[in-house]
């Protein structure tokens, strides 16, 4: 079992195996083998990959000849099947993880059963992540399946973060503001003189709206151009505001003096603010359902479901995606360029459908010339009838 994991622009491929017991055919074991090979090679070198397996072999105690691959801090004497693990390390340029740490018994110890104690299941990373590797030990106690014993390994990423380019956002004017009445009549002596004084409009659109934009633009300003964070938190009013103000000095106040008239100020306070905000959530909804109902409120009929449409397609959140051999791309760049390729080829390759019709066109062709043909022979039979009698 192979998982693939995106963290912070890093893929990290874990998996998982278990391998043929000893008494198991040699067939069997190298079939076993040469699959798990399989996965390596399907995965790219430039990841993270963390094998975690039931190998049911000893790579055993010391490393002389095999220093590259293993520390010297395993358990008892190596076997056939041990020596198969260590050869699939040097075929992959990976590390037995737990031989690097040097450990109690009772924490090398892997399998456990009555008198036997040994080492069967084993941590492998690549060699050239081994410096990420802090530490790796078996927990006592922690009983994952009978006679195993959990392994457990701390890894820490070494990530270099690369800052994201900020998208411009189109800085819109606040029209929203003509729906108080001195913000309107504002607006309106404002663009009554940046036209001269006159009160029918110019037949020039082009120019008149440029004035009606820039009017706007001073008198009611602009948004900053933030994206907006999405909180539910709109239907707010002062007195939530203020009883949740009051709510967080309590809770300061509690935590500085931990005394019962505090803790009581501070659980009355939270009552009073869960009181508020189910008001004000529910005065505000029905504000909301009331202006649906009217003409004016269509707009934010239509807002709302489109809102609705796009945080259900959650386009936002696909940050990588495969290229053509199946490597994931985790850059912003790369993907967009993957886009492109991709759209490019969809676009302008031939349909199959195209191809189907192309075909049966000619086919139509075909069959329209050969009826001409038999037409004309039909039609010279006749005149030789008709000449005859």
């Amino acid at each position: 079992m192979s998982l693939k994991l995106e963290i912070e622009g890093v893929m990290l491929n874990v998996v998982s195996g278990y391998a043929p017991q000893v008494g198991c055919e040699l067939e069997e074991k190298e079939r076993f083998w040469s699959e798990l090979d399989e996965v390596m090679e399907s995965i790219p070198t430039g990841e993270r990959v963390v094998i975690g397996a039931d190998f049911n072999g000893h790579v055993g105690e010391g490393n002389t000849g095999d220093e590259e691959v293993m520390g010297k801090f395993g358990v008892k004497e190596r076997n056939l099947e041990g020596q198969m693990v260590v050869d699939f390390a040097k075929r992959m340029d990976m590390g037995v993880v737990n031989t690097y740490f040097q450990k109690r018994e009772e924490h090398s110890v892997t399998y456990k059963s009555g008198g036997r104690r040994t080492q069967v299941d084993y941590i492998l990373c690549r060699r050239g992540n081994l410096k990420e590797i802090s530490d790796c030990k078996v927990v006592v106690g922690e009983c994952v399946a009978r006679q195993h014993r959990m392994v457990v390994c701390r890894m820490t990423l070494m990530v270099c973060k690369t800052k994201r380019s900020k998208i411009e956002i189109e800085k819109k004017t606040k029209w929203w503001k003509l729906k108080k009445e001195e913000c309107c009549e504002e607006f309106r002596q404002k663009l009554r003189q940046a036209l001269g004084g006159q009160v029918v409009l110019p037949d020039d659109w082009e120019t008149t709206a440029e004035v009606i934009r820039e009017t706007g633009r001073k008198v009611l300003g602009v948004s900053s151009g933030r994206r907006k964070e999405d909180k539910e938190t709109w239907w707010w009013n002062e007195e939530v505001q203020d009883s949740i103000q009051r709510k967080r000095l309590a809770k300061k106040k509690w935590d500085m003096d931990r005394t019962e008239e505090n803790r009581q100020e501070y659980k009355e306070l939270q009552r009073r603010v869960k009181t508020e905000v189910a008001k004000a959530k529910q005065k505000a909804y029905d504000e909301l359902y009331t202006r649906l109902d009217t003409r004016e409120g269509e707009k934010d009929l239509y807002r709302l479901a489109r809102q609705r449409d796009r945080d259900g397609k959650d386009v936002q959140q696909v940050r990588v995606i495969k290229d053509r051999d199946g490597r994931v791309l985790t850059s912003e760049e790369s993907v967009q360029r993957r886009w492109k390729e991709y759209f490019e080829e969809l676009m302008n390759e031939e349909n199959e459908r195209e191809k189907r019709v192309e075909g049966v066109n000619s086919v139509e062709q075909k069959v329209d010339k050969i009826y001409e043909r038999w037409s004309q022979k039909a039609l010279k039979r006749i005149k030789v009838r008709k000449s005859w009698s």
